[in-house]
């Protein structure tokens, strides 16, 4: 389970630690620690939050104390093996706060330590901490990247179902399928709702649905993983590095550890940014407090980056006090298509960024140019940048033409360009509304859908068929019309296998769509088809617009946009990679032979 390095003492020593002891105060630990976790999800999800309870502080005083008793163990255990520095300091400064707590709050009269709280994040804490130490060595042997990161989504929908079925996490009961609903609109990042996130979920509720967005924006294997790096001082094994490298799409090994820091570090900058503007943007008069505007900034700037759309606003961003807030409604803008981008983007800009910096310092101090400028933006980051700027632009443009006279009618100019704007990034993932979305013309709508359905860019937050995709399926028509043999962009040819899985995401994309949308039709005919259409592409893009009958629609329709919304995260080919085998090359070839097309 855990990283199982040698051990440099005598043989009898060797056997005896590895086999025997050190699993052993490993399993006890995680053992404690999940009946410690258990106790503070029933302490705040079932009951009244307060001062601790005699019997309460008995239980974590008895079974924090065996936590400390453990670690100090580990400590003393870890001695000798390779690189056990890191391991020895992390045990034994855990060790030692909790000894330090639990001694200096005997007599209990620490405020702090007498609070519920504080043993919660504590304990969720030391979990997370063991949690992110699994060496993924031997669960690789067994699954491959896709099927890990599939099941690591089933897991985290399962567990924040769970989550917003507390009571204290809600303020009248939900039922489960609305819960798994709302845990899987959260988790995959579409923000599709079938209840009230300002007045069905507490405090407690919005936070676990925030978390859920965060880790499903940025994937629990980059938290885990980066964790894991964190927390093991660096000594992850090659095979761990390797199988992160293909899951992350890093083609230096090596790097991977710098690749996850950067992807963490460039999500909280951004983020952090964008709820400072957004907080220096609200408008004063309805948010009176330093609290509801903070609260207001961090959660709709982490939303947006993750492209999740979720509000704490009933009627979302057409809610009155946003509507006609236009730098909100750019700001918001932004965030959606950096996060839309995909960190491979982000990363290789970041890296360009850097460079010119570095040039630039180089030259104004010492007066040096560098002959060669390596070509550092990488065609992938072209064809993303292009496409989405094309779509940005197209989108705009229609939006305006299709609701000048309709939804933005009244509106100045200013103020239709920056809804227009909203309204053809929104769809691109995002979800958030500015406009009544039941008044959208027809024609607004199919346009709508087109986007929807387009999406984000690859390994970014967002959904959909992806940019790329899109792309190098009008490159190819281009290429099938000038007679060409291959597709070149900027210098580059792309690669055929990049041409047959773009072919691939996009019939399967519009079987699985036109598939759904029947069986919806089938089961509520009189909720219209061009609506179910909507909230299916919606779902599969991991949009979370809506036409309104969401809401309304049964269980059974309800579960069909759970899958969709599932496997629009996951990607088409993703769940094709892990279920079915792959074939062995063929070491032969048949003669080849025409098909009459047309």
């Amino acid at each position: 389970m855990y990283a199982n390095r040698p051990f440099f003492g005598s043989r009898n020593r060797t056997r005896l630690v590895n086999k025997n002891i050190r699993p052993l105060i490993e399993y006890l630990h995680l053992f404690v620690l999940l009946i410690l976790l258990f106790k503070a999800i029933m302490v705040v999800g079932f009951e009244k939050q307060g001062e601790l309870t005699l019997k309460d502080y008995h239980f974590y005083y008895s079974l924090l104390s065996v936590v400390t008793v453990l670690y100090l163990l580990r400590s003393v255990i870890c001695i000798g093996f390779k690189s056990f520095h890191a391991d020895f300091f992390v045990y034994t400064a855990l060790g030692l706060f909790l000894f330090f707590a639990i001694i200096l709050n005997l007599d209990k009269n620490i405020h702090l330590l007498n609070n519920e709280y504080f043993y919660s994040f504590l304990v969720a804490g030391l979990f997370i901490f063991e949690f992110s130490r699994f060496d993924i060595r031997n669960v690789a042997l067994v699954l491959n990247p896709a099927q890990l990161f599939m099941i690591s989504f089933v897991l985290l929908i399962i567990t924040g179902t769970a989550l917003l079925e507390l009571p204290n996490a809600t303020t009248s009961h939900i039922s489960f399928i609305d819960a798994l609903f709302t845990a899987t609109s959260a988790i995959c990042v579409t923000g599709l709702t079938v209840v009230d996130t300002a007045t069905r979920f507490t405090s407690l509720g919005k936070s676990i649905i925030l978390t859920l967005i965060q880790i499903g924006g940025i994937g629990i294997m980059t938290f885990t993983s980066f964790f894991g790096f964190v927390f093991k001082g660096g000594a992850s094994s090659f095979s761990e590095r390797l199988v992160l490298s293909d899951f992350f799409s890093e083609n230096n090994v090596a790097e991977i550890r710098k690749t996850l820091a950067k992807i963490i570090f460039l999500t909280l900058i951004i983020e952090a940014m964008g709820a400072c503007f957004v907080y220096f943007s609200l408008d004063i008069q309805y948010f009176t407090t330093i609290g509801s505007r903070v609260r207001f900034a961090v959660f709709h700037s982490v939303s947006a980056f993750c492209n999740a759309g979720f509000s704490t606003l009933t009627d979302n961003l057409y809610d009155y006090r946003i509507r006609n807030t236009w730098s909100i409604l750019y700001i918001l803008g932004f965030l959606i298509i950096l996060g839309g981008l995909g960190f491979p983007i982000l990363l290789n800009f970041y890296k360009y960024l850097k460079y010119n910096i570095i040039r630039l310092v180089t030259f104004y101090r010492y007066g040096q140019k560098k002959d060669f400028v390596p070509k550092m933006i990488h065609i992938n980051s072209r064809l993303v940048i292009y496409t989405t700027i094309f779509l940005i632009i197209i989108g705009t443009i229609l939006f305006y033409v299709f609701e000048k006279d309709n939804t933005l009618q009244g509106m100045p100019i200013a103020g239709k360009i920056a809804h227009s704007f909203f309204g053809s990034v929104t769809p691109r993932t995002a979800g958030y509304n500015t406009v009544e979305m039941g008044r959208l013309s027809v024609a607004c709508i199919v346009m709508t859908i087109f986007l929807m359905w387009v999406g984000a860019s690859p390994v970014s937050t967002g959904g959909g068929i992806k940019t790329s995709t899109f792309a190098i399926a009008i490159l190819n028509v281009f290429r099938i019309a000038r007679m060409k043999n291959h597709i070149e962009f900027h210098g580059r040819e792309i690669h055929e296998r990049s041409v047959d899985r773009a072919f691939a995401i996009i019939i399967l994309s519009i079987i699985l769509l036109g598939c759904s949308a029947l069986l919806i039709y089938i089961i509520e005919p009189s909720k219209g088809a061009l609506k179910i259409l909507f909230e299916c592409v919606s779902a599969f893009g991991t949009v979370g617009l809506s036409l309104g009958i969401t809401p309304y629609l049964t269980d059974a329709s309800k579960f069909i946009l759970v899958l969709l919304m599932f496997m629009g995260r996951m990607g088409i080919l993703t769940l094709l990679f892990a279920f079915i085998r792959r074939t062995k090359t063929s070491v032969y070839r048949y003669p080849k032979e025409n098909i009459v097309i047309t």
